[in-house]
């Protein structure tokens, strides 16, 4: 496990941001974020490094000052329009159509932020990768929405679980699309002294 000069708080309540701080040995705490997700951005980078930065504000601002608090946010941007998490079944399937057999981005931003010396610091970065799909077939995605994995997460699929098989490759940081670019995140931390 990875020694830390500070608590460590994710400002999140996904269970593959956890996960994926758990495989790079940091200890932490979980304080999902309660506050509204509202943008004012419409780039991608803009929208995701907005969004992870009010999640960490919101957690730092209710009694998480001695902490180094991490906000992230993932999106999927295909052809110029922002995929969020869906809001039903049919909404899932609609985005599903929409980005099979072709290639979309995934965007993560993530806010850390931390006080020292009585001030307040953050940094906040963002990472992308493109995903390209094979085909799938209305009857696949069906299927696959059964399975329940698809409601929680951008874009209405989970690249780490049995969307996989539908995957033709990636260019980037795997572990971004999953929800969390942890190896950035680390070197970044590592340089900020925070760990």
């Amino acid at each position: 496990m990875t020694d830390t000069k500070k608590k460590i708080v994710l400002a999140s309540a996904s269970t593959r941001r956890r996960d994926l701080l758990e495989q790079i040995g940091l200890t932490f705490e979980i304080c999902a974020s309660k506050g509204p997700e509202i943008t004012t951005r419409f780039m991608p980078e803009e929208v995701v490094k907005e969004l992870s930065y009010q999640k960490a504000k919101d957690v730092y601002n209710h009694g998480n000052r001695d902490a180094v608090v991490i906000g992230a946010d993932t999106i999927v941007w295909f052809e110029d329009e922002i995929l969020g998490k869906p809001m039903n079944e049919h909404q899932c399937k609609e985005m599903l159509k929409k980005i099979q057999g072709s290639k979309h981005y995934v965007y993560t931003g993530v806010t850390i932020m931390w006080c020292e010396n009585d001030s307040t610091h953050m940094i906040t970065f963002y990472e992308c990768t493109k995903v390209k799909l094979h085909a799938i077939s209305d009857d696949e995605i069906d299927d696959y929405i059964a399975t329940g994995e698809s409601m929680d997460k951008a874009g209405g699929y989970g690249i780490q679980g049995y969307f996989a098989r539908f995957v033709d490759g990636i260019e980037g940081d795997y572990n971004n699309v999953v929800g969390l670019p942890v190896g950035r995140l680390y070197q970044e931390m590592k340089k900020l002294e925070l760990i």
